[in-house]
């Protein structure tokens, strides 16, 4: 024997257990990639289609289904050129994985009726391909010949761990400082690196002969990664023009939602579109906060406390302001980008006249709110949890927490209020759904003082009957007496909204106290004492409900009856 052939021998353990190592990252990076794949093309989904629980559900069971599919089908290959194979898939899926969301979004803006096909196109082809490098993986350590056992379990643990950490990594820093569309760029690069370290090492050991073609696949691939990740915000912004009329003036992917802000300047019409859905329009929205805000604290003219649930944009805030008599407002909403956004965006502070300019960070936590990532957002000094017997004088003080309005009322102690707005978007998620359910409700009862008053948002009693008269349903069902109104609002069409109340009065006495309403004690956009009168007049059979449905936490109907049976009137 030579002492080259000594030296292969004495090399071999030591460049099997390197093999084995690549490979492991591989699955690693497999697992923690092909997750957050599965999570982009989801939520790129759920931006476009609505009902997140839906859309991730079908997109994960579809990517999940052709995995299983790829298993069939690689036990009809062959071993020969395993290498190439691996290479190809890595390539394949490095190219599909980065551009997807891009493709995606380009589908649904130039060719609407053809999306879906381009969509799955994609959703079933990445998932094919993850199902398909494990198995060659798994025949690459065969004919290696590893400890098969051993190493099928350290090939199992791997992609469950990586797909453990790629998750944490999606929630905890892409999600926050990345579009979608920047994502897929990352997590498909990192991937393919991970594949090319062990590409190169085939090639290193003689398994691979093309290396010039092998190589100048490899450049091409990083380099189209390299262009896509460099264009994707600009191409992303290309695209999503298509989806509106009027141009973007400002654009932005939260943890929690897509913002966007358009403008008209020949019609002066300013609009903020929440993943695609239209939340206001300048021209109009004065119509739909007035009759939010006004009947409510009108109808309780000594209200010294009010809640406002949801209401980011600072415009309800704005309407609030106006009252002189209020001590204290506290503001709850989801997401610290709106904030943030109503706050300092030219066009929003604008249209909530620095609704936000006067807001207070609190010197004190209210009782029970005692979670330290609960945080008012901007700054000044609170005095409204000052000693009561304070002989310090301070004015009506705005606290704005940022967490979900469920969860701050179980936390919220025994403070209680006199007015409640709630202005949540329309119920078309199970998220969303848990915040008209009978059990907020009920929670939210125990924070209202004697003669409180509930005003909410319930989205059209016209194109969303069912929809409609199931939040109704739902606060009767939580033992609140309810007061149906509407009115037109030009942008949306027939609205409709609730008052709701809790003690001996009736709807019709409520209905008595308004007709007795004959002037609002501040100055007013659109209302007027006769038009609130005439809000409460709904048609024959307009409030007959052919459902029972009662919204609760563990069966969101409400979910169904907005989703599947609302918008289908023109």
């Amino acid at each position: 024997m030579t002492s080259e052939q000594m030296n292969r021998l004495e090399n071999k353990p030591k460049q099997q257990r390197l093999l084995g190592v690549l490979l492991a990252f591989c699955m690693f990076s497999t697992g923690a990639s092909g997750l957050v794949n599965e999570y982009v093309l989801a939520t790129i989904t759920t931006y476009i289609l609505g009902n997140s629980i839906e859309q991730f559900s079908i997109v994960i069971a579809s990517m999940m289904l052709m995995m299983g599919v790829s298993g069939l089908v690689q036990s009809k290959m062959s071993d020969n050129g395993l290498v190439h194979k691996f290479m190809a898939v890595e390539v394949i899926m490095a190219i599909m994985g980065g551009f997807a969301p891009l493709v995606i979004y380009g589908a649904y803006g130039y060719m609407q009726d053809h999306f879906e096909l381009v969509h799955y196109f994609f959703v079933l082809s990445i998932g094919f391909l993850i199902g398909f490098e494990i198995p060659i993986v798994m025949r690459i350590i065969e004919n290696n010949k590893f400890n098969l056992k051993a190493n099928l379990a350290i090939v199992y643990a791997m992609d469950y761990i990586g797909a453990f950490i790629g998750a944490i990594i999606w929630i905890n820093y892409l999600l926050r400082y990345h579009p979608l569309t920047e994502i897929s760029f990352i997590v498909a690069g990192f991937n393919f690196l991970i594949a090319i370290l062990a590409v190169l090492y085939f090639i290193y050991r003689g398994d691979i002969k093309q290396k010039f073609l092998t190589v100048t696949i490899i450049t091409a691939t990083a380099a189209a990664l390299i262009w896509g990740f460099n264009q994707n915000r600009d191409l992303s912004e290309l695209f999503e023009q298509r989806f509106y009329e009027d141009p973007i003036v400002h654009r932005e992917t939260t943890k929690y939602q897509h913002l966007v802000i358009t403008e008209n300047k020949k019609a002066g019409d300013v609009r903020l579109y929440i993943n695609g859905n239209t939340q206001f329009s300048s021209l109009d929205e004065d119509r739909y906060h007035d009759f939010l805000v006004h009947p409510a604290m009108t109808l309780n003219p000594e209200a010294k406390k009010v809640l406002v649930l949801g209401g980011g944009d600072g415009l309800a805030l704005r309407e609030l302001r106006k009252y002189q008599h209020i001590d204290s407002i506290t503001l709850v909403d989801l997401d610290p980008r709106m904030v943030a956004l109503a706050s300092t965006n030219p066009y929003l502070v604008t249209l909530n006249k620095g609704a936000f300019e006067d807001a207070r960070l609190k010197v004190q936590s209210p009782a029970g709110l005692t979670d330290t990532n609960i945080m008012p957002v901007v700054l000044d000094t609170d005095s409204s949890f000052l000693d009561e017997n304070s002989d310090q004088s301070w004015v009506a003080s705005i606290t704005v927490y940022n967490i979900d309005a469920d969860l701050f009322i179980n936390k919220i102690g025994s403070h209680k209020w006199d007015v409640v707005i709630i202005d949540f978007p329309d119920p078309g998620s199970v998220e969303l759904s848990k915040l008209y359910s009978k059990q907020f409700y009920l929670k939210l009862a125990r924070h209202l003082n004697k003669e409180a008053i509930i005003a909410i948002q319930s989205t059209s009693p016209y194109h969303s009957k069912e929809a409609y008269l199931t939040i109704g349903k739902t606060l009767n069902a939580a033992g609140f007496v309810t007061l149906p109104y509407r009115q037109n609002i030009p942008s949306f069409g027939d609205w409709g909204y609730y008052l709701a109340w809790q003690g001996i009065t009736t709807t019709k006495q409520m209905k008595e106290s308004i007709a007795g309403i004959t002037e609002f004690k501040v100055d007013t956009n659109f209302i007027t004492p006769e038009l609130l009168l005439a809000s409460l007049a709904f048609g024959k059979n307009e409030l007959i409900s052919k459902s029972d449905c009662v919204n609760t936490i563990m069966f969101p109907c409400l979910v169904t009856q907005y989703t599947e049976y609302s918008w289908l009137i023109n």
